[in-house]
């Protein structure tokens, strides 16, 4: 699971991207370069954030130029959710569920026209996602059972590669089949040379100071241009695999603009211009664009709750960093880690009212990390639904009371103050931020909201550490749980509520986990383990149930999956999974 969604929001399409409108940057205008270029097929898309890295093994970012440019062995169908071959044309799994044995196509390229071959398949892994060297989420959903083994790979001839495995791992086919395959020609060098501090120059390379024609892919598409804050473009892989029915090359479409732009207004503005393709319809857009839509020749389609899960969390991480300093003020560490007092914020947040008010309407209340429309979701999970007076009585009991001046302390007499941190890409997070400080000062808390740009955001929670309580979701889940495993691992990239030492960072001091985070740890182990569904899904209920015990994310309100798109785009197929690009190859435009 991963921050965001993207256009092919297959389960390891890692980092996401929204369908959002803005400038090229200067005085071209998307409508000045589509006329320019009028003889080209092109789609203007846009994203809220540019990408952060060309290196996909680094990205830790919602928004990436990864689903354009690179595919792995198997892709899902958006709509069926069936694993189909990409890279791969065939696979066989053994018996007794331990060995898969790809097939690749014959005669694949890189984007330079060099071959793509088992040996890139085995580079990848061995080399680069399964390199202790080299830090990456991806290795936290790889480690098989109790052991945390990696699987073995080995080519058997230039076609054919053998994945192996110590025992049977349920979502095996799933994740290794969609992880995309590198370069081995272009980033082995890297790999195998080390920089002035022993570490592998592969760290530094392809970041977004490389030009983007040194940047090899096998997806669809290949970079042709990018200016920093101002747009991506894509071009049209020559040597990309896939054909249609008529045998005829994919993709369709000649070009993709990819612009960059953080407002929401400008992004509805454009749009309304027709400079835009697509865009994500957020909840307070909905009824001018509905009104629109026939007028302005565009489609809305609604999915259904979207695959992002939306949430606040608190730092719950006791360690001091590297200089002896606490990442978290100890007063307020001990109100966080208290269970009462998140359960106590979890019921004085009116998520009907946000939804309601924020959302107008056009979103559900949440109470899982799995997707309503997971095979292992629970509706009888425990919920939060809001209760001021249960809130109150949680206080009291864990020993919170207010004072002559109505401010809830503790009970050493100190005011319980917070730091809310959230993003302003997504303009309903401070709406909802808003909310959250009107309705926890009904139970005497003060809490400071701070906004910032996404890159920055990520960086705060992931490596400086040093935040109160954040605002903010994940997407990409999928359909197997085990794609959160590194979120809720103790030990996982994306565990940011309790976030230990990551490879590359100083050390922490005094880092400790929680007993209930090493229940979860043995429950999302068990249910990897575990081939039996009606099994599996035991061990899903009673993960569900001690998540929502303990409440390390306290979920809010979920948006519908809502997005428009121009009709002029041909072969949309949308799903709350998937988003309406998951075919991209396969869509061609009207005119």
């Amino acid at each position: 699971m991963v921050w965001g969604k993207t256009w092919k929001r297959q389960w390891l399409k890692w980092f996401a991207l929204s369908l959002c409108l803005g400038l090229l940057g200067g005085n071209l205008t998307a409508c000045t370069l589509r006329n320019a270029t009028a003889q080209v097929p092109q789609l203007v898309l846009a994203t809220p954030s540019g990408p952060a890295t060309f290196n996909y093994p680094l990205n830790t970012s919602f928004y990436s130029v990864f689903g354009f440019i690179y595919e792995g062995l198997l892709e899902t169908n958006g709509l069926t959710l069936e694993l189909e071959p990409a890279l791969a044309e065939s696979w066989q799994i053994s018996p007794d569920q331990k060995q898969i044995i790809f097939t690749l196509r014959d005669n694949l390229r890189w984007s330079d026209g060099k071959p793509l071959t088992s040996e890139d398949v085995v580079f990848s892994y061995q080399e680069v996602y399964l390199n202790p060297k080299i830090p990456s989420g991806i290795q936290d959903i790889l480690r098989v059972g109790q052991s945390r083994t990696f699987p073995t790979v080995k080519a058997l001839d230039s076609r054919r590669v053998e994945f192996r495995i110590p025992e049977p791992f349920a979502p095996f086919l799933r994740f290794v089949g969609g992880i995309p395959i590198l370069p081995a020609h272009i980033l082995r060098p890297g790999i195998q040379t080390l920089d002035a501090q022993g570490n592998p120059r592969f760290l530094s390379m392809w970041g977004i100071d490389t030009p983007v024609q040194e940047i090899v892919g096998n997806g669809a598409y290949v970079m042709e241009r990018y200016t920093p804050s101002q747009r991506v473009v894509f071009r049209r892989n020559p040597y990309y695999w896939k054909k249609d029915e008529q045998g005829k090359n994919l993709p369709h479409i000649e070009r993709i603009i990819w612009q960059i732009i953080e407002s929401t207004d400008t992004q509805l503005l454009r749009f309304m211009s027709q400079e835009l393709d697509a865009i994500s319809v957020t909840p307070e857009a909905f009824q001018l664009l509905k009104k629109e839509s026939k007028k302005r020749n565009f489609t809305i389609f609604n999915a259904g709750p979207e695959t992002l899960s939306t949430f606040i969390a608190f730092n719950l991480n006791r360690a001091q960093n590297n200089q002896g300093v606490p990442l978290v003020d100890p007063v307020k560490s001990r109100w966080f880690n208290n269970r009462k007092f998140r359960q106590a914020v979890a019921y004085g947040i009116n998520r009907e009212r946000m939804r309601d008010t924020i959302f107008r309407g056009l979103g559900v209340l949440q109470n899982s990390p799995l997707h309503p429309d997971s095979p292992y979701y629970d509706p009888q999970v425990k919920v939060y639904n809001y209760d001021p007076n249960r809130a109150k009585q949680l206080l009291a009991e864990a020993g919170f009371q207010l004072n002559s001046q109505g401010q809830l302390v503790d009970d050493q007499g100190n005011p319980v103050k917070f730091t809310l941190l959230t993003n302003i890409e997504r303009r309903i997070r401070p709406a909802m931020a808003a909310q959250i400080k009107q309705d926890l000062a009904e139970l005497g808390m003060q809490v400071d909201v701070q906004t910032m740009s996404f890159n920055p955001y990520i960086e705060r929670l992931n490596k400086t550490r040093d935040w109160d309580c954040y605002l903010g979701g994940f997407g990409g889940g999928g359909i197997d749980p085990h794609s959160g495993f590194n979120i809720w691992y103790s030990r996982g990239s994306l565990h940011t509520f309790n976030q230990g030492s990551l490879p590359g960072q100083p050390p922490l001091k005094n880092w400790s986990v929680h007993p209930w985070e090493l229940q979860i740890d043995d429950l999302l182990i068990r249910g990897s383990q575990t081939i039996d569904e009606a099994q599996r899904k035991a061990i899903y209920r009673e993960f569900q149930a001690l998540t929502q015990e303990e409440l390390p994310f306290i979920y809010l309100v979920n948006n519908l999956a809502l997005e428009a798109v121009r009709n002029r785009v041909k072969g949309i197929a949308f799903s709350a999974l998937s988003g309406p690009f998951w075919n991209l190859p396969e869509l061609e435009l009207a005119d």
